[in-house]
């Protein structure tokens, strides 16, 4: 099973490389990760995607919670939550295709970021599935590279949960 885990970090040098070498240590593959700072300066948070069973990943979200320097550890299996992937993607274009592939970035509500005469990049961002989703409807243009940010994810406020915060 597929699970994301968000941990709430202090900002210094050397936490990311604590946290994968806990992974690594414990032989447990990360499927994603992204990094970035919060609204605070001090503190960033990081977005796991790990797959494997719930007893597993509850071992791996425990020793996490004992890193010092991690402040908070929640995993989203079970939770409400939005979670997002970013790609930029250059696909072969020429003249006589843009046409489709523009209809292509249409209907994937994707946007175009840079245009030369053989190709174009696009952005789309959008869940995981998505994203595989244009990869796959690209593939017969050509592909010339792609980069992907990892999965984000937030968890849902309902009415109760913002009153209790």
């Amino acid at each position: 099973m597929k699970h994301i885990i968000s941990a709430l970090v202090l900002n210094k040098p050397g936490v990311l490389a604590h946290v994968a070498g806990m992974f690594a240590a414990r032989a447990f593959n990360i499927d994603s990760l992204a990094v970035g700072r919060t609204d605070d300066p001090s503190l960033s948070r990081m977005t796991i995607v790990v797959v494997g069973d719930d007893r597993v990943v509850e071992q791996v979200r425990k020793q996490l919670a004992k890193i010092v320097t991690i402040v908070k550890v929640q995993d989203f299996v079970g939770h409400d939550m939005v979670a997002r992937d970013l790609m930029l993607i250059t696909v072969s274009c020429p003249g006589d295709k843009r046409a489709e592939i523009q209809a292509l970035i249409e209907m994937f509500n994707a946007k175009v970021v840079d245009i030369s005469p053989k190709s174009v990049m696009v952005e789309v961002a959008g869940p995981e599935t998505k994203i595989e989703a244009f990869i796959d409807s690209c593939r017969p243009y050509g592909i010339k590279n792609v980069v992907r940010t990892g999965t984000v994810a937030m968890a849902r406020y309902g009415r109760t949960q913002a009153e209790n915060q």
